[in-house]
C-alpha cells in the first residue's frame, strides 16, 4: 500500500517533468497536432505519459517491492509496442489499418486463453482492438481522452483490487498518477497534446486490464462490466459513425462532430465540456465496479446504456456540418452563364429592345466609355426645344444616341 502511493506519486511529477521536456523538441521538429487549426499543440506528451508508467513499474517489479507477475509484463512489453506504433503516426500519416492491425496483433498476446477460451478470447481481442482506437478517436479535445483515462483507470484497478490482482492495480494506478501529470500541461487550453502514441497506449492498457480482471467469470455480466467501464469512449464512437452516416461524410474524414464538439457548440466552455464528459465516465465506472464487485446488479447497466443512448441521439441535433462546398460551387457556376448571356446580348434600352455592345479589337486595351452618367428622367423629357443645354449646342443625333446609351 505505502509502495503504492510512492510510486504513484513518483510517476506523477515524472510524467509533469518529462511532459515540460519533451514539448520543445516536439515544437522545434514541427511534430503538433494536425486537428488544431487555431494553435499549435506540440505531440510528444503521451510519450511522456508511457516513459512515467514504464519507468515506475519496472523499478517496482526489478527491486521486488512490487512484482507485476508474468502476465502484467506481458501486459506492459505489448502496451509499449502499440505505443510505439502510435509515435510512428505521430510523426509519419500512417494508414489506419496498420493501426487496426498492430494493435490486434498485441492484443492477441495479453488475452488469458486458458480462462476465457478461444471465442471469448477472440472477442477479447475485438473488443481491447476496438476501445484503443476509440480512446484515439476521444483525443479530440484538450483534456478529455487524460481525464476520462484517469477516471478509467482507478475504476479497472478497483476491480483488480478486488480480485486480489495487486501488481495490475499497481500499475493502473501508476499509469493514472501519469495520466494525472500530464494533464498539468493538457488542461484546457492545452500546451501539448496526448497524441496516438498516448491515446492508443491509454486505450489498451485500460481495455486489456479490464479483460483480465474479467477472465473466468460470467460472460453476460463480464460484457456488461466491458461497457460500462468504457462507456463514453463506445458513445463517442457511436456518435461520429452515425453522425457521418446520416450526412453522406466518410467515416474517415475527421471533422468537429466528437462529443466535446457538439458541447462547445451547445455554449458549453472548453473546462466545462471536460467536466462534464469526466462526470459521465465516472458514472458509468462507478456502475461497473459496483456490478464486479457484486454490490449492484447487472441490469444497472441498462441504466449507462439508456443514458449513452440518450446523450448520442440528443447530441445528434446538434448542427456541427456546414453547407456542402461543392453544392456551393455549382450554385456559383450556374450563375455564371446567364450573365454571360446577358453580356453577350448586350444592353437592355428603353424600348425594351437591345443594343450590341462595340466588339473590341485584341490588343486594343478595355473599351472607352463614351457614355456619361445617368440621366434623370426629367432632364430628359423636359429638354429645351432649341437642342440647348447649359449654353452649349448639342445635336439632335448626338442627344439620341446618349439617350439609347443611358437607357
Amino acid at each position: 500500500m505505502l509502495y503504492g502511493i510512492v510510486a504513484a506519486i513518483t510517476a506523477l511529477f515524472l510524467a509533469a517533468a518529462l511532459t515540460a521536456l519533451l514539448r520543445g523538441p516536439a515544437l522545434r521538429l514541427g511534430l503538433h497536432d494536425r486537428r488544431q487549426r487555431q494553435r499549435r499543440v506540440p505531440l510528444f506528451g503521451g510519450a511522456a505519459v508511457v516513459l512515467a508508467t514504464c519507468l515506475v513499474a519496472v523499478a517496482g517489479d526489478w527491486t521486488g517491492i512490487a512484482p507485476l507477475g508474468d502476465g502484467i509484463e506481458v501486459l506492459l512489453v505489448a502496451g509499449g509496442a502499440v505505443a510505439a506504433l502510435g509515435l510512428v503516426a505521430d510523426v509519419w500519416r500512417l494508414n489506419a489499418r496498420f493501426l487496426v492491425v498492430g494493435t490486434a496483433v498485441a492484443a492477441a498476446f495479453v488475452v488469458p486463453y486458458e480462462d476465457t477460451g478461444p471465442v471469448a478470447g477472440a472477442a477479447g481481442v475485438a473488443w481491447i482492438t476496438f476501445v484503443a482506437l476509440a480512446f484515439r478517436s476521444l483525443d479530440h479535445a484538450d483534456g478529455v481522452a487524460g481525464t476520462v483515462g484517469v477516471v478509467t483507470a482507478f475504476g479497472v484497478a478497483a476491480c483488480a483490487a478486488v480480485e486480489v490482482m495487486d501488481g495490475l492495480a499497481v500499475l493502473l494506478s501508476v499509469f493514472a498518477a501519469a495520466l494525472t501529470g500530464f494533464l498539468m500541461h493538457n488542461w484546457p487550453p492545452a500546451r501539448v497534446a496526448l497524441g496516438a502514441c498516448g491515446s492508443l497506449f491509454a486505450g489498451f492498457l485500460l481495455a486489456a486490464a479490464a479483460v483480465i480482471t474479467r477472465a473466468g467469470h460470467d460472460p453476460v455480466t463480464g460484457t456488461a462490466v466491458l461497457f460500462a467501464l468504457t462507456a463514453v469512449a463506445g458513445a463517442d464512437v457511436a456518435l461520429v459513425v452515425l453522425s457521418r452516416r446520416l450526412a453522406g461524410r466518410p467515416l474517415l474524414r475527421g471533422g468537429p462532430d466528437h462529443l466535446a464538439h457538439r458541447l462547445r457548440r451547445l455554449g458549453i466552455t472548453a473546462q466545462g465540456a471536460t467536466v462534464l464528459i469526466a462526470a459521465a465516465a465516472f458514472s458509468a465506472v462507478l456502475a461497473g465496479v459496483l456490478v464486479h464487485a457484486g454490490r449492484a446488479d447487472a441490469r444497472a447497466v441498462w441504466w449507462v446504456a439508456g443514458g449513452a443512448l440518450v446523450v448520442v441521439f440528443g447530441l445528434l441535433r446538434v448542427a456541427v456540418y456546414g453547407p456542402p462546398r461543392a453544392r456551393g460551387r455549382r450554385a456559383a457556376q450556374a450563375g455564371r452563364p446567364s450573365r454571360a448571356r446577358g453580356a453577350r446580348r448586350g444592353v437592355r434600352v428603353a424600348d425594351g429592345s437591345h443594343e450590341a455592345r462595340p466588339a473590341v479589337r485584341p490588343g486594343a486595351g478595355p473599351a472607352p466609355v463614351y457614355a456619361p452618367r445617368r440621366q434623370s428622367e426629367d432632364a430628359a423629357h423636359h429638354s429645351d426645344p432649341g437642342g440647348r443645354r447649359a449654353g452649349r449646342s448639342v445635336s439632335s443625333q448626338v442627344k439620341a444616341s446618349l439617350r439609347v446609351r443611358n437607357g
